[in-house]
C-alpha cells in the first residue's frame, strides 16, 4: 500500500534550529565515544512524530545528517514502516537496496546488522567516503558494570565503561577485524530511546 503525503508524520518543528541541535550531540558522541547523548522531548524532539518502529534519538540523528546527495539502507525491520518514505519526504535522500552504496544505514534491531564487511569502508585516498551505521539497540548505559565494554583510543581519557543490550561478541569480532584496515571503517551511532552514543572506527573496545 502507497504510503499518502498527508500520512507521514511531522519532521522538526524547526528544521534548521533543530537540525543544528542534533548534529552538535553527534559531533559530541563522535569525539567523545561512550558519552551518552540525551535528545530532550521539549527541544529537538519537540513535535516530531518518528516513522513506526523508530527510536525517536535515531530518527531525529538521520534528519539531521541527511540530505539529498545521501544514500540510505533500511533493515528488515522496517520493510513495513513509513520510515522510507518519512525520510525520502523530509531530507530528500535515496533509499537503497544495496548495502555497498549506502552512505547510511539504519538498523531497527541489533539482530538485523548484516555483516561489516559488506558495508561501503571508504579506501586509503578517501576514508570519509564510508558508511555510518545506526543501530536501534535494547539499552545502553554508561558508567556500567564491570562486565561492559571497555573503550580507549582518541576522544577517550584512559578507559571508559559502556554497556549495550543487544550487540555481543560477534559485534565486536566483526568490528575489530576491520579496524586493521584503518583508516577505512564504519562509525557507527546506537540509539535507545532518546539517548545514543558514538562508536567512530578509531575506537578501542575490550568486552
Amino acid at each position: 500500500m502507497q504510503m499518502q503525503l498527508k500520512d507521514l508524520g511531522r519532521g522538526f518543528s524547526q528544521p534548521a534550529l533543530c537540525s543544528q541541535s542534533v548534529f552538535r550531540h553527534a559531533l559530541g558522541a563522535l569525539s567523545r565515544p561512550a558519552s551518552l547523548q540525551i535528545l530532550e522531548a521539549a527541544g529537538a524532539l519537540q513535535g516530531m512524530q518518528p516513522p513506526q518502529g523508530a527510536h525517536p534519538a535515531a530518527a531525529a540523528l538521520l534528519l539531521a545528517l541527511l540530505d539529498q546527495d545521501c544514500k540510505l539502507w533500511l533493515s528488515a525491520g522496517f520493510m513495513h514502516s513509513d520510515a522510507a518514505a518519512w525520510l525520502r519526504f523530509h531530507t530528500g535522500c535515496a533509499v537503497v537496496s544495496d548495502l555497498a552504496e549506502a552512505d547510511f544505514v539504519w538498523v531497527a534491531v541489533a539482530s538485523e546488522l548484516p555483516p561489516l564487511s559488506s558495508f561501503s569502508q571508504g579506501s586509503a585516498e578517501y576514508p570519509d567516503q564510508s558508511a555510518t551505521c545506526i543501530v536501534q539497540v535494547d539499552g545502553l548505559q554508561t558508567p556500567a558494570p564491570a562486565l561492559a565494554w571497555a573503550l580507549s583510543g582518541p576522544g577517550v581519557k584512559g578507559s571508559a565503561q559502556l554497556q549495550v543490550d543487544g550487540l555481543g561478541a560477534e559485534f565486536l569480532a566483526q568490528r575489530r577485524a576491520s579496524q586493521l584496515h584503518f583508516p577505512c571503517g564504519v562509525d557507527f551511532l546506537l540509539t535507545h530511546g532518546q539517548t545514543f552514543v558514538g562508536l567512530p572506527r578509531s575506537t578501542h573496545i575490550q568486552g
